[in-house]
């Protein structure tokens, strides 16, 4: 990731990323991926009350990816689900300082990622009949070197 290419907002998230990792006992995991670039984002979230109370995300990616979900996990941490599907790629890209062009699509990774949890959370809430998601380590969908990291 090229220095003269980010700004130091940018490369403090890509070099010391925050809330990377997992939740263990998380009421959502959700895989987002960019067949476009390869890129792919598995986030962790715990929600109490309708709040995110906590986030945390494993990457596979560019700098820019790791920088936009590391500020993104940042941004959504505390907020109500309605709060977060209000949450916008550019509110991410602007926190940052912006991005290259070619990279702003990294933003969209977690935006989707958490609108996705807060669409899935509720659907699962509001039909306790429906069809449970398959197990984490037996999903097919899920790109398990995700987990092992």
């Amino acid at each position: 990731m090229s220095d003269q290419m980010y700004n130091e907002i940018v490369m403090d998230h890509f070099q010391n990323p925050r809330n990377m990792g997992r939740i263990e006992d998380a009421e959502m995991l959700i895989q987002v991926g960019d067949p476009g670039c390869g890129d792919s984002v598995l986030i962790f979230m715990k929600i109490d009350n309708d709040v995110l109370v906590d986030v945390k995300y494993k990457i596979y990616g560019c700098g820019a990816a790791i920088a936009t979900s590391s500020m993104g996990s940042v941004m959504a941490k505390g907020k109500t689900l309605d709060e977060l599907l209000e949450f916008r790629a550019e509110d991410i890209s602007k926190a940052l300082g912006g991005l290259p062009p070619e990279k702003e699509h990294c933003s969209n990774l977690i935006a989707s990622a958490l609108h996705a949890g807060v669409i899935e959370y509720r659907a699962n809430r509001e039909d306790p009949d429906k069809e449970p998601l398959p197990e984490r380590e037996e999903s097919s969908l899920l790109d398990r070197s995700l987990l092992e990291s």
